[in-house]
């Protein structure tokens, strides 16, 4: 299966919009050579503003961007756009609905070597709560790009986060992405698995192993956080024995929960969540360390749907 790095493919969707769009401006908060927007930096050294390591600075002037019709992206760790900023994300761009891009990148777990402090286990879930906010994760950097035009062309706030490691490749680049819209990538009836981010590969792992078992599941890539399409969640889960939510975020108020209150009294099927617990991360030599760690693998998966089936 092939890999692709997600910041890559950000740093090159973002030069390949600029190029065509002379509105867009970039705003980094002193981490562009990891978030990969010093390639627009590069392409466009007129509209790319350092903001240095001021992240609540770098949203307010982002805000003011969007007041001149701009469309301005902003660049760091997942952890500090939705923690340090929270409030300039509320006031300033979420309640007048500005027009702004923010990316949060090295999501979840994926930036294995900082630990708990640099980890971002709750962003998705924080930046869910806030109203009027668009949320997205993709699960692979070919779907990262084909998100791109989709961003910029919709009008008002959208939240992006980007995982720092190299993801295998399962969305395809001939078919159009669109906000709100979950994809099918396997079909099958005896189970249901609302993946998002790197979980989605975990999902067509297990759902693998699941299928040479004789259990057909259906693995679902659910890339936009918020808004749910709640005619598809129901869609997909009616009929199923069994429904499996696979999230790299905490539990509260995550997508495990989102889908629970869908279902809830419309669907009757065994449900379990595969997500972080009440916990923060932990330093670790690699990737795989924690995804093992905190119950994030195939197997994990594999395991609950088996659960749920018996």
């Amino acid at each position: 299966m092939e890999k692709l790095n997600l910041r890559k493919a950000y740093g090159e969707a973002l030069v390949e919009a600029g190029r065509t769009n002379k509105d867009i401006v970039v705003l980094e908060a002193d981490l562009g050579k990891s978030t990969m927007s010093i390639m627009f930096k590069e392409a466009f050294p007129e509209r790319f503003f350092e903001m240095g390591i001021a992240e609540q600075d770098m949203t307010s002037v982002a805000a003011g961007f969007a007041l001149t019709g701009k469309i301005p992206f902003t660049g760091t760790f997942a952890v500090f756009a939705a923690g340090r900023a929270y409030d300039q994300i509320r006031c300033s761009v979420a309640i007048p609905g500005a027009n702004v891009k923010i990316i949060g990148s090295s999501c979840g777990l994926s930036d294995f070597g900082d630990g708990k402090t640099h980890q971002s286990v709750e962003d998705a879930n924080i930046i869910r709560a806030i109203p009027g906010m668009v949320v997205l994760n993709p699960a692979d950097a070919v779907e990262l790009k084909k998100m791109m035009p989709a961003l910029i062309k919709y009008s008002g706030p959208v939240y992006m986060r980007i995982n720092r490691n190299d993801l295998p490749v399962y969305t395809s680049a001939e078919t159009n992405f669109e906000i709100g819209k979950i994809y099918p990538l396997t079909s099958g009836d005896d189970a249901a698995i609302f993946a998002t981010g790197v979980m989605v590969s975990m999902a067509m792992e297990a759902a693998e192993k699941l299928r040479g078992e004789g259990i057909n599941v259906h693995v679902l890539n659910v890339s936009t956080l918020k808004p749910l399409n709640e005619q598809d969640i129901l869609k997909f889960a009616r009929g199923k024995k069994a429904i499996i939510t696979a999230e790299e975020s905490v539990k509260t108020g995550g997508l495990g929960q989102a889908i629970a209150s869908v279902l809830l009294g419309k669907v009757s099927a065994a449900f379990e969540q595969i997500a972080i617990g009440d916990l923060f991360g932990t330093s670790a030599h690699n990737y795989d360390e924690l995804l093992v760690r905190y119950g994030l693998t195939a197997a994990d998966i594999y395991k609950a749907v088996r659960r749920s089936l018996s």
